[in-house]
C-alpha cells in the first residue's frame, strides 16, 4: 500500500487510461476523486473501487467549464480533507490537417488539454500551499505531493493531422516545468507522462462506435487495423501499449521513490518516437 492515505484527483477517470490510473492508485491505497462527463461510468469505477475495499468520491462534469477546477478541488477537500496527487488526464482527439482545422477544433483541443489542467492546478494551489505551510510551521518537512500531467509524443515530436492536439500537449510540457519550479518549495513534484500508441476507444477501430459525443458533436475516433499494425511494427517492444501500461507509468511518478524527480517528461511508448 505504497500510497496509503493519499488523496488523488484524476480527471477523465471513467474510461480508458484514466480508469486504469484510478484503479491502479486505489489498489496502492490512495483515496480517489473520480471525474467523467458520464455519471454512469464514473459510478461504475466508484463501485469497483469500493468493492475492493477502497475509497472514492465523484465529481461529474466537463473539465473545460470555467468553474470545474474549483469544484474538483472542493470535492477532494470535502470528501477527504486535502490533496496529495493530481493527474490531469481528461482529453480526446479531434484531428484535421492544418488547412482544414476549424477554430472550434483548435479551441477545443487547447481547452481540454491545456486550459483545464491550468485551472485545476490554479484551484489546487491554495490547498496545497496551506497544507505545506502548516506542516513547516510544526518544524516538519512538507509531505510529499505529486502532479502528473498527461502529455503525448505528438507534443514532443509533432504529428501530422494534429495541429491542435500536438500544440496543446507541447503546452502541457511547458506548464509542467513552470509549476515544478513554483511548487518545489512545497515539496511537490510535477512531471508529465507522454504516451505513445495506447489502445483505447480513441485509437481502436470500432465499426459499431466510430464516433464519440463531445459537447453535442460527433467526433470520429479510431485508427484502421492496417495503420495500427504498421505503427506497431515500428515500436521496439513490438506492440501498442495497454491502459495498464499507461497507468503504471503514472504510478511510478507518484511513488515515494520518485520524490526527487520533478520537471521531467517520461515517455511511455515502448521505445517508439515520432
Amino acid at each position: 500500500m505504497t500510497l496509503e492515505g493519499k488523496v488523488a484527483l484524476i480527471s477523465g477517470s471513467g474510461r480508458g487510461i484514466g480508469r486504469a490510473i484510478a484503479l491502479k492508485l486505489a489498489s496502492a491505497g490512495a483515496r480517489i476523486v473520480l471525474n467523467d462527463l458520464d455519471e454512469s461510468v464514473a459510478n461504475e469505477v466508484w463501485g469497483t473501487i469500493r468493492e475492493s475495499g477502497g475509497h472514492a468520491a465523484i465529481c461529474v462534469g466537463d473539465v473545460t467549464r470555467p468553474d470545474f477546477g474549483q469544484r474538483f478541488v472542493d470535492t477532494a477537500v470535502d470528501a477527504f480533507g486535502g490533496i496529495d496527487i493530481i493527474v490531469n488526464n481528461a482529453g480526446y482527439t479531434w484531428d484535421s490537417v492544418l488547412q482544414k482545422t476549424q477554430d472550434e477544433q483548435w479551441d477545443a483541443m487547447i481547452g481540454v488539454h491545456l486550459g483545464a489542467p491550468f485551472r485545476i492546478l490554479r484551484a489546487a494551489q491554495p490547498v496545497i500551499a496551506a497544507a505545506a505551510k502548516a506542516e513547516m510551521a510544526k518544524g516538519d518537512l512538507p509531505g510529499r505531493r505529486s502532479v502528473v500531467n498527461i502529455a503525448s509524443i505528438a507534443g514532443t515530436g509533432g504529428n501530422a493531422g494534429q495541429a491542435g492536439y500536438s500544440s496543446a500537449k507541447a503546452g502541457i510540457v511547458g506548464l509542467t516545468r513552470t509549476v515544478a519550479k513554483e511548487w518545489g518549495r512545497y515539496n511537490v513534484t510535477v512531471n508529465a507522462v507522454a504516451f505513445g500508441i495506447i489502445m483505447t476507444r480513441l485509437t481502436q477501430n470500432d465499426p459499431d462506435n466510430p464516433t464519440i459525443q463531445m459537447q453535442g458533436r460527433d467526433i470520429k475516433v479510431g485508427m484502421g487495423a492496417e495503420l495500427v499494425s504498421g505503427m506497431a511494427s515500428s515500436i521496439p517492444l513490438g506492440r501498442p501499449g495497454t491502459v495498464e501500461d499507461a497507468a503504471g507509468a503514472v504510478y511510478l511518478l507518484c511513488l515515494p521513490e520518485a520524490g526527487y524527480i520533478s520537471g521531467e517528461v517520461l515517455i511511455c511508448g515502448g521505445g517508439y518516437r515520432l
